[in-house]
């Protein structure tokens, strides 16, 4: 496939808008790219992806972001390892079980599986924030820690059934479960979903779908946009922080239930 300059212009400019995005509110972005790199393309009169292929670019788009951002929030504190060691290793071992049992599972159920996910990230995203709910040093952060555990593992398995990192559902446990500080959240989530990805974007190297040109294309937008993302991040109100996450995961709701239900 040959890509013009105007096209490869238009997939910079969706993965700088996905990575700003991924490094402002601690997600990996593909709820906003994926969609993006599936449908504007034609409709702009360029050459169509596929799905498979969408998921590879999404996937490695992914890892460079979270990667990038991630040394922000480092460098500013926001991360609280033990939090990451604890989550991460649980939610990697859920995914693992979650993605081996999805081959027992229709397509119906794990459609639906992501529309429950998704639709509890949002109930989350409502309720009140705890008034302790402040900044904080992330040396100094306290958490319950079989909780921490428990939440990540349900959230690998479920995302490992969907094929998705689900930092979308992480950022929110963490905020009202666990009652972590929001930065903490938001630069805790980017390590998780790092860690989380490096599977998923291994698969997708050797799976045959990968494009080289695109995939270069949003990983230097993931390198210059992400950073930016998170130091906007810093510099927000959290409320504005936690209401852009709360409209991302909103629209990811209508749009899964509205596939569910056509």
């Amino acid at each position: 496939m040959e890509y013009s300059i105007s096209f490869i212009i238009l997939l910079f400019f969706i993965g700088a808008i996905g990575s700003i995005l991924s490094g402002m509110v601690g997600i990996g972005g593909s709820i906003i790219k994926y969609p993006m790199l599936l449908y504007i393309p034609p409709l702009l009169g360029f050459a169509a992806f596929t799905a498979q292929e969408v998921s590879a670019i999404s996937a490695i788009q992914v890892f460079f972001a979270t990667f990038a951002a991630m040394f922000v929030f480092k460098k500013g504190g926001y991360i609280s390892f033990p939090l990451v060691l604890y989550m991460g290793t649980s939610i990697v071992i859920g995914s693992f079980i979650g993605g081996y049992g999805s081959k027992f599972l229709s397509d119906d159920i794990i459609n639906f599986v992501y529309a429950i996910l998704a639709l509890l990230a949002a109930i989350l995203m409502l309720f009140p924030k705890p008034a302790s709910n402040c900044d904080i040093p992330a040396s100094e952060l306290k958490f319950n820690r079989f909780y921490a555990i428990f939440f990540a593992f349900i959230i690998g398995v479920a995302s490992g059934i969907v094929g998705a990192a689900g930092a979308f559902i992480i950022v929110p446990v963490m905020l009202v479960i666990l009652k972590i500080p929001t930065r903490i959240a938001i630069g805790s989530s980017l390590a998780i979903t790092f860690i989380s990805s490096i599977g998923a974007t291994i698969g997708k190297m050797f799976g045959g779908h990968m494009l080289l040109v695109p995939s270069m294309v949003m990983v230097v937008a993931s390198l210059i946009a992400a950073p930016l993302g998170a130091q906007l991040s810093k510099k927000m109100n959290t409320k504005i922080l936690e209401m852009v996450l709360l409209v991302l995961i909103a629209g990811t709701v209508v749009k899964i239930w509205y596939e569910i239900f056509q």
